[in-house]
């Protein structure tokens, strides 16, 4: 049974990967490296220090250290939320839903917990979540099930017991390696890709979740 919910945040809360894309694509630029559309892709839900690292070993540059170049990708993230930051479709109906059924709901998200608490105060849904954890705490990233593991030992509930909500694979893959049922919200250009197909469920939008696809992922 369904005892907790977990949801990511960027890109399926928020519509920010268009953010962290641009943010890496204009730093990465001051050091001479031209991102290509496939590092953009793989690093997609990776926490920034770990983006920035695995680009480094392949294409060590000397302009700037690492810390400085994911210093400024955030603060040109966060700016751009603070901006431009607007929410994905479905988000408040979704958490009254879950709300409704009273289970707690909590956050897993690979950003820092400065953007994590500057997106949901824009979404005006902090006090919405029991739980707010960032990858930040973990030694490993997503993919690696850490972030996943100990937000359901924050919330006191066995991972098997959760449902988590993903728009990136190496989210998906982080929540289903944690034994969690693993609902995919892919970006819409992806979404007939068979690489989600391992998640239990595949929507389009928060939107599309309801009381059937609940009661089948509950069964």
């Amino acid at each position: 049974m369904i005892q907790a919910v977990i949801f990511d945040m960027d890109g399926l809360l928020i519509d920010s990967e268009p953010f962290w894309q641009q943010a890496k694509i204009e730093v990465f630029q001051t050091v001479g490296i031209q991102l290509t559309p496939e590092f953009l892709d793989q690093t997609t839900g990776l926490r920034t220090d770990v983006a920035v690292a695995h680009l480094y070993d392949r294409c060590p540059w000397n302009q700037k250290t690492k810390k400085q170049v994911e210093t400024e990708i955030r603060q040109r993230v966060m700016e751009q939320v603070r901006l431009h930051g607007q929410p994905q479709e479905g988000i408040k109906e979704i958490i009254s839903f879950f709300e409704i059924k009273k289970l707690p709901l909590a956050l897993a998200s690979s950003s820092s917990y400065e953007l994590i608490h500057l997106v949901l105060n824009k979404l005006g849904v902090l006090h919405r979540f029991q739980v707010i954890y960032s990858g930040d705490e973990e030694p490993l990233p997503k993919p690696h099930p850490g972030i996943y593991l100990n937000t359901a030992t924050k919330l006191g509930v066995l991972p098997e017991c959760c449902l988590a909500f993903e728009d990136s694979l190496n989210g998906m893959l982080s929540a289903k390696s944690a034994r969690m049922k693993v609902v995919a919200i892919p970006e819409v250009s992806q979404f007939t890709q068979t690489r989600y197909d391992f998640c239990d469920l595949k929507l389009r939008s928060l939107r599309e979740f309801d009381e059937t696809r609940f009661a089948a992922l509950n069964a």
